[in-house]
């Protein structure tokens, strides 16, 4: 979740929409709009490691739930529908399928008789086989070829009867931002479990993809590698970590929890493409790109575009001021009360809450002169 949240948080379009989402009047233990707003906030102002326990909360995660392994696509999904939910009626309304919804097209095409059947599908993210496959534009070919439906596997073709037929799917549009989860994960038949497959398999910081479409674009499908999710470990656990390249300028972070740094492209991109455990420069235990995001090259700028204070709607920054200044004060307070207890009423004391105490004030009166500020503009 730390790894997915950091990639949507530099989707600097998408932050935008969320600060603008209208969570007033919301119970901030249960709205997922709100906490996320409030990550976002931290992320971007503080220079702090930023929680997400009031995030897992308001999913309805208890303590045990948010120890528990959580598949990353399953949770983009869900997240990025109630994000879609929740921006429905507003000024937002649809970025979140501008974003990220493509379009593809399923068939089935009899051989010997005039008779087809087609069905126009949205999705937001793909999947891409990686067991027996080189590198991306392998998987994406695997993606759209066709297969036979013959013998006992006929098509029922309604008066034609059972005929033989072909199967398969064209990609009609991609979106904006391309999430790709590549299938590291599958029902192994011989050993009868789920087993991880850290097979090598290579991905490019820049692909075309105009030869998957049916027809060819008015605006290339060229895209821009801007995040790699990493796995490090089996199909019974592991590490996540992210590389996000957040300008689209080639130069590469590494977010491994609270540890942010700077790192080469070489160890964000070709370090990950899995293979022999033998390699030097891998870890231990099987590491391995699980999730890529591309950028259309094109919408590099309007995705990447810089986000400010300014576009944080006043009455949510005053609402998430006023959340900060109760919690700091009622840290504060069970500092005194710790504090109270177990020292006497001596003059030490006395001065120490009298230091407490002005810190407090001092603090209201720079916000009040921040809040001041921020509504003159």
């Amino acid at each position: 979740m730390n790894s997915l949240l950091q990639t949507l948080f530099f989707t600097n379009v998408l932050r935008k929409a969320v600060y603008k989402i209208p969570t007033v009047g919301d119970d901030s233990s249960r709205s997922v709009a709100f906490a996320l707003q409030r990550v976002f906030f931290d992320l971007q102002f503080s220079e702090k490691p930023v929680a997400t326990k009031k995030l897992t909360k308001s999913f309805g995660w208890e303590t045990l739930d948010s120890f528990m392994q959580h598949d990353v696509q399953e949770f983009l999904r869900v997240l990025l529908d109630k994000l879609e939910n929740k921006m429905k009626g507003t000024l937002v309304e649809g970025t979140v399928p501008k974003l990220f919804e493509g379009k593809m097209t399923s068939f089935i095409k009899c051989k010997n008789v005039n008779c087809s059947s087609t069905r126009v599908e949205t999705f937001y993210d793909i999947q891409l086989s990686v067991k027996g496959k080189n590198n991306i534009y392998e998987s994406f070919k695997d993606y759209i070829s066709t297969e036979t439906l013959d013998g006992e596997n006929k098509y029922d073709a309604g008066e034609h009867g059972l005929q033989e037929a072909e199967k398969g799917v064209r990609f009609d549009e991609f979106p904006p931002v391309l999430h790709l989860h590549l299938m590291r994960f599958q029902y192994d038949p011989q050993s009868d479990a789920s087993v991880k497959f850290n097979d090598r398999f290579e991905f490019y910081e820049e692909i075309n993809l105009d030869p998957y479409l049916q027809e060819i674009p008015q605006i290339p499908a060229h895209y821009t590698l801007h995040a790699v999710l990493v796995h490090s470990g089996d199909n019974h656990g592991g590490h996540y970590v992210v590389f996000i390249n957040p300008k689209g300028d080639g130069k590469w972070c590494k977010f491994d929890d609270d540890v942010v740094s700077r790192c080469r492209k070489k160890e964000a991109i070709e370090y990950n493409f899995g293979g022999k455990e033998d390699a030097p420069y891998l870890a231990r235990r099987a590491t391995s790109a699980y999730m890529l995001i591309y950028i259309q090259t094109s919408q590099l700028k309007y995705v990447l575009q810089d986000v400010t204070e300014n576009d944080i709607p006043a009455d949510l920054y005053e609402r998430i001021n006023e959340e900060m200044r109760y919690e700091m004060v009622r840290t504060c307070g069970r500092k005194i009360r710790c504090r109270k207890i177990k020292s006497d009423t001596s003059l030490n004391s006395a001065k120490y809450y009298a230091k407490i105490f002005s810190a407090l004030k001092q603090f209201f009166t720079l916000q009040a002169i921040a809040g001041s500020k921020y509504k003159g503009r």
